[in-house]
């Protein structure tokens, strides 16, 4: 699996047919942080500033970045962005994007900081900012609310892959799959820790509420 547009990252010629020895699924997790931003903004639209956590050694980093000032013009925000690579630099991102006016946090879909989920819901609690992050596992953790492609359905998707790979299939005559299920979960308890009202719009669209 790989979280970006596999053609665009080079690791496939086309989603039709990869070509090479690679094939498998495209979470597509760089292209939903737009939608991320907006369900953000809808979750506590009385704030219009919004801070961007983004780890700028992911290759994706500069298409995720695009892709959030896209949609903060579209939704009428203004976007301060905090950059961290490594631990020393978390701490400092936050605070930067703290005194720069964020008043909510979008971060980025990256396997360094999906690591590092314990530390980025205490700081996003620290400092009382509602955070949209990429996995339910951050939720789960106690973070306010979390969309993406469904972890499970991915790999069940995988699972077919292997299957047919094992049987003597060729990847490079396999489709690079995408997503088909989509999943957005909130904490509720995090929700009125923060003084949030969730609307009734998000409940109703939620596949996951802890109460």
């Amino acid at each position: 699996m790989v979280g970006g547009d596999p053609v665009r990252l080079a690791l496939a010629a086309s989603m039709k047919r990869p070509g090479g020895n690679a094939t498998g699924v495209s979470m597509f997790s760089s292209e939903l942080e737009s939608k991320r931003l907006g369900l953000l903004q809808e979750m506590a639209p009385a704030h219009r500033v919004a801070g961007l956590l983004i780890n700028p050694n992911n290759a994706d980093a500069d298409n995720q970045l695009r892709q959030v000032q896209t949609a903060a013009r579209a939704l009428g925000m203004r976007l301060r962005v905090g950059r961290a690579s490594a631990d020393p630099e978390i701490d400092a991102a936050f605070e930067s994007l703290v005194q720069a006016g964020a008043k909510m946090l979008l971060a980025a879909a990256d396997p360094f900081l999906t690591s590092r989920r314990d530390r980025l819901v205490a700081l996003a609690a620290r400092h009382s900012i509602p955070a949209m992050w990429e996995s339910p596992d951050f939720v789960e953790g106690g973070g306010l609310m979390s969309y993406g492609s469904s972890i499970v359905d991915n790999y069940r998707q995988v699972g077919l892959y292997t299957g047919k790979l094992l049987k003597g299939a060729k990847p490079a005559d396999l489709p690079v799959l995408s997503p088909v299920k989509f999943e957005l979960a909130i904490d509720l308890k995090t929700a009125k820790t923060l003084g949030i009202e969730v609307p009734p719009t998000i409940l109703a669209r939620a596949n996951d509420v802890i109460e």
